[in-house]
């Protein structure tokens, strides 16, 4: 009784026409789970290829977010043309327009940069410097892309602890390395200022970070932000970085600081920059990974289509007589063919099954990516399974076995039937 139940649910649940087509795929079994293993590769390599390009974009995106901010807020054409002088260019107000951005709710953060160069030195040899004045909080705004390599980052210029006798400097590990110093060595910065004169200050040595990008760390510095304006003698900021709680809500937030802060600051228009604008490794990036994965899956969607026509052409071939039969007992074209189709697509659903069994297995395995170009770092391989992906790879591997399947089953109910009975 247990079993005729069980047997009659089966029935239920598993239609009958898609129970003949699971027999018919059983009747050359080793053809039919080759035809599998390559669908569930193709799958497999398909969302694993799109779940990387995921990780890098959004990788790429959240770096270059973390590091020029979501929004940034400078003068009118700052990025397109260089300043005469340092901070000619700079924007004056910068707390006025800080307190009034912070006023959103979807702001994090507001940080204040200044950007120079000039020349370093440790009293015997000197050097080119690209320097950044900041605050403290930059450094956690940053995130995991940026690696101390010894030492800590700037401090609290506002804490008890800060001592304004020994302004603090953090110096790029190879910066340090060829200038021979290291935390607690002092440094002497040398800069143009506003107005065009020559300065000096001598900075102690607070930590050594690396970015990954060997030539940016042989060039840069940090210094707060309040040392760089007296080194420059001036009290404007090169640019404010809008830091907000999520990346998405970019677009959204544009228009709205637009309207509010070009009426605050008289005589003075100011211009806001998007991070894509500033994103031009992001942009590079994106462009060749959606041209190769394109191009891979055109390929992987054509070897699909050959193994899946080549299969049911085989079956075909083998149920001619059948086939005939069946035309001669009154069966329609299209219902031959419909009988191809649920076959080919039920190879389509096991494989896409299997390539889910092959991502969980993607998943538990580290692998370890070498360092990318211009990068002296590697990373470890995560890949995103998106369900969307995957819906879209296997909606594509599906539509292409039964566009497979439709052509070499059309070439068999065409023959005419005393021919097909007469096939061996």
């Amino acid at each position: 009784m247990g079993k005729l139940t069980v047997s009659m649910l089966a029935e239920k649940v598993v239609p009958y026409h898609f129970k003949l087509a699971w027999l018919n795929l059983q009747r050359n079994a080793r053809r039919s789970l080759l035809s599998v293993m390559i669908i569930a590769i193709t799958v497999f390599a398909m969302t694993a290829a799109g779940g990387f390009g995921l990780y890098t974009y959004q990788s790429l995106q959240e770096s270059t977010a973390r590091d020029v901010g979501h929004i940034t807020l400078s003068v009118p054409g700052y990025f397109e043309k260089d300043e005469e002088m340092p901070l000619s260019n700079g924007l004056n107000h910068s707390q006025t327009l800080i307190r009034a951005l912070l006023k959103h709710d979807t702001v994090r953060a507001v940080q204040p940069r200044i950007y120079f160069t000039g020349l370093v030195s440790n009293g015997r040899k000197s050097a080119i410097f690209t320097g950044t004045g900041v605050n403290d909080r930059e450094f956690s705004l940053k995130g995991p892309f940026l690696t101390m390599r010894e030492g800590k980052t700037l401090s609290d210029v506002t804490s008890s602890r800060y001592d304004p006798a020994e302004p603090e400097v953090m110096l790029g590990a190879d910066l340090a390395n060829n200038m021979n110093v290291g935390v607690g060595d002092w440094i002497t910065l040398l800069a143009t200022t506003s107005e065009g004169a020559l300065n000096a200050y001598d900075f102690k040595v607070r930590g050594l970070y690396s970015t990954g990008v060997p030539e940016l760390d042989k060039r840069q510095l940090y210094i707060h932000i309040q040392s760089a304006q007296e080194l420059l003698l001036s009290d404007k900021v090169s640019t404010l970085s809008v830091f907000l709680n999520d990346t998405a809500q970019t677009d959204a937030m544009m228009p709205l600081i637009d309207s509010q802060l070009n009426l605050m600051v008289e005589g003075q228009g100011i211009e806001l920059t998007p991070w894509q604008d500033r994103a031009f490794f992001y942009n590079n990036v994106k462009n060749l990974y959606d041209l190769i994965f394109g191009m891979m899956g055109l390929v992987m969607g054509l070897v699909v289509f050959v193994s899946l026509f080549n299969t049911m052409t085989m079956s075909v071939t083998e149920r001619t007589r059948e086939i005939g039969t069946l035309s001669a007992l009154g069966s329609f074209r299209g219902e031959i063919i419909r009988g191809f189709l649920r076959e080919s697509g039920l190879l389509a659903v096991i494989g896409a099954l299997m390539s889910a069994a092959l991502s969980l297995f993607l998943m538990l395995v580290e692998v370890n990516m070498p360092p990318p170009p211009g990068y002296s770092e590697g990373y470890p391989l995560q890949v995103y399974l998106s369900l969307e992906l995957v819906l879209y790879a296997t909606s594509g591997v599906l539509v292409i076995c039964l566009v497979a399947a439709f052509f070499s089953a059309g070439k068999g109910v065409n023959k005419p039937i005393t021919e097909a009975l007469s096939y061996v």
